[in-house]
């Protein structure tokens, strides 16, 4: 097991946690009464987390059920974890909001081409409508399994992607939704893309938009782009069909803006492209991000690690066309773990796992191993024993534990156990990992140091001990 996380940036994507005392907050639909005492309002971008309300950036938002789309969604209840939404609302630190908007918009649709899955690393590629897309242990699957969209070849689904543009004009996947070839996703338009027009020919009426050729000799402009407007370097989407290799538009819309002059913002994504070290600036989903004197990192990220495809989630205020970070942490994954539940606390949302204090946000996506069954769990659907395969962040705030950004629950019922995460103490005869102290059980640990990243198997023993069978020191390139 390996969850390494991939280097990758991005376009849209932002979450929010929207800060507010809720007066009423409900399941899907709630909210008649959406006011909060709010000390502040504006805007989220990012994956749902859970639902009852709507979980964004370790917010819940009370909602009025409804939801704003171009791309078939019209209610909350239709919404999926892993779907990035734009929520536009008032918040309070105490992770209670009210969503006044929830807005929707696909990042990628299209026939599934070609699709690869690596489940040991947990890492794969998808190949939609010509786009390469990029999947990984945080990336929300429906309808389908990654290993049954590797096995299926081309010519079998459609999926929807909801995600981040990258720099290189691929994407990385928060959500796969998946249907078969003859279904369709409650949209006019087959296909989407979205990115930056290139090769722009306005005589032929022709570009091109990240390597796939567009006709939009027949395409309806939104209100905000006329076919004059149209430019290399215009970020814009693109709804219409495939023929013989080209995107013939029906609709073309260009960017729209995220954010409001003013705006409190928590968005997540990944960063795209080089820090600006003199500026002190990179980009996030398309929005210039200030780093101040006053900007705070959490234990998870140093400014030194403002590296292309980074995914990170910021909050701040925009001014002037410019997010000024108040504050920057991580949200890509560096440690994971596979193990059974022994202890669960739902006072303080945390697991025991393997030995493994495991702590579950807001932030957390919970899911079964079954496609069909795998949305909407939440933390009381966890059980002692329920084997789990967790994707996180190894903390050391508050002693060692791991943070989850998402759990999948398995049939398996191993008793032996995997970790992947760094070493925080060793001895001659033992390693602590995550706060696990483990015996060698005669293995070597030569050349293993405090901060090395390791992966390792290893059982307890009816004693409560836990043993290592097998452990690999990774390679800074790993």
């Amino acid at each position: 097991m390996k969850q390494n996380p991939l280097a990758v940036a991005v376009k849209l994507a932002a979450t929010g946690t929207l800060i507010g005392a809720l007066a009423a907050c409900g399941g899907g639909g709630s909210g008649t009464d959406t006011t909060v005492s709010a000390s502040s309002a504006g805007t989220s971008v990012g994956p749902v987390s859970g639902f009852g309300s709507v979980y964004v950036n370790g917010t819940r938002f009370s909602t009025n059920g409804s939801v704003s789309s171009d791309d078939g969604l019209e209610r909350e209840d239709q919404l999926e974890k892993g779907m990035v939404v734009k929520v536009r609302g008032s918040w309070d630190d105490r992770g209670q909001g009210a969503a006044r908007t929830i807005d929707y918009d696909d990042t990628l649709r299209g026939p599934l081409e070609s699709a690869s899955w690596d489940d040991l690393e947990r890492v794969g590629e998808l190949l939609v409508a010509g786009q390469r897309v990029l999947l990984d242990g945080q990336t929300v699957f429906k309808g389908a399994t990654p290993v049954e969209l590797a096995a299926a070849g081309s010519a079998t689904y459609r999926v929807r992607v909801s995600g981040w543009r990258l720099d290189d004009g691929s994407f990385r996947a928060s959500f796969v939704g998946v249907k078969s070839l003859n279904d369709s996703f409650d949209d006019q338009n087959d296909v989407e893309v979205e990115g930056v027009v290139s090769n722009l020919d306005s005589l032929a009426q022709t570009f091109t938009l990240n390597g796939l050729p567009v006709d939009y000799q027949s395409a309806q402009f939104d209100d905000d782009l006329s076919p004059e407007e149209l430019a290399n370097g215009v970020v814009v989407e693109v709804e219409g069909y495939l023929q013989g290799g080209v995107l013939v538009a029906e609709e073309i819309d260009d960017e729209d803006d995220l954010f409001d002059d003013d705006d409190d913002v928590e968005m997540s994504g990944a960063i795209v492209g080089d820090y600006d070290v003199n500026a002190r600036q990179f980009v996030l989903n398309g929005v210039t991000v200030q780093v101040t004197s006053g900007t705070e990192f959490d234990d998870g990220v140093r400014e030194s690690d403002l590296v292309d495809g980074l995914l990170i989630k910021v909050e701040g205020e925009f001014r002037g066309g410019v997010l000024v970070a108040e504050d920057i942490e991580s949200r890509d994954s560096n440690a994971g773990l596979e193990a059974t539940v022994s202890e669960l606390n739902a006072d303080t949302r945390t697991l025991v796992v393997g030995g493994v204090r495991v702590l579950v946000t807001a932030n957390t996506l919970i899911e079964d191993d079954d496609a069909d069954e795998g949305d909407r769990l939440g933390f009381n659907d966890l059980r002692n024993g329920d084997y789990l395969e967790i994707d996180g962040i190894q903390r050391a705030d508050d002693g060692s534990y791991l943070e989850a950004l998402k759990i999948e629950r398995d049939d398996d019922d191993d008793d032996n156990f995997e970790m992947e995460g760094r070493v925080e103490a060793v001895t001659a005869t033992t390693i602590t990992v995550m706060g696990r102290e483990l015996l060698p059980g005669g293995l070597s640990l030569s050349g293993i140091t405090v901060g090395s990243q390791v992966e390792i198997e290893y059982r307890m023993t009816t004693g409560g001990e836990y043993v290592i069978d097998d452990i690999e020191l990774e390679s800074d390139d790993d």
